[in-house]
């Protein structure tokens, strides 16, 4: 389950920079925010994944 984890936190990261990048573009604050908001999910699913590496090995 490890791996699903990481694979969904690098695509909620992805799917987070495109969002936000599209907003910046079309002048879209609130799009521009949600995928900074995306992003930052992405980047604390993945923390806790490499948390719970450490503990593991």
């Amino acid at each position: 389950m490890g791996g699903e984890q990481k694979a969904k936190a690098k695509m909620e990261q992805a799917k987070g920079k495109t969002k936000e990048a599209a907003g910046r573009a079309v002048g879209n604050e609130r799009m521009t925010a949600e995928g900074r908001a995306e992003k930052a999910k992405g980047d604390a699913r993945q923390a806790k994944e490499k948390t719970k590496d450490v503990f593991k090995g």
